[in-house]
């Protein structure tokens, strides 16, 4: 049985989808962009605030679910421009600990959501 996860801490879905949906002990959640759930604004200003800003919306559903970045297991990041990998990757890796980070890709992609930067979503056990 699957249960939807939402939380107004993390932006609303602008399409028929969910923040997140957890089946048994398992969440997965759905592709966050840099937007400011309070303002509903896009945070563009630099790469690094763009990044920040998707982690904060990934915590805030994570925590919607009773979960932390410690129980993500697999992360799926697409960026716009693989120039920008090395500063999205120090904002990622600042919520997670080496030791125990999850597994992940990191795609290229032609075009995002809003024509934003990074978009990622991750996959989380309890």
């Amino acid at each position: 049985m699957k249960k939807i996860i939402t939380t107004p801490k993390a932006p609303a879905p602008i399409g028929p989808y969910n923040q997140a949906v957890l089946t048994g002990n398992t969440l997965y959640t759905s592709g966050q962009i840099a937007i400011n759930p309070e303002t509903g604004e896009l945070v563009l200003s630099d790469i690094k605030t763009e990044t920040t800003q998707v982690m904060q919306n990934l915590k805030a559903v994570l925590e919607a679910a009773g979960m932390t970045f410690e129980n993500v297991i697999k992360s799926s990041i697409f960026i716009s421009n693989m120039d920008d990998f090395t500063s999205i990757n120090e904002i990622y890796g600042s919520y997670f600990n080496d030791e125990t980070a999850p597994a992940r890709e990191t795609v290229q992609v032609a075009r995002l959501p809003k024509n934003v930067n990074v978009e990622i979503s991750v996959i989380a056990i309890k």
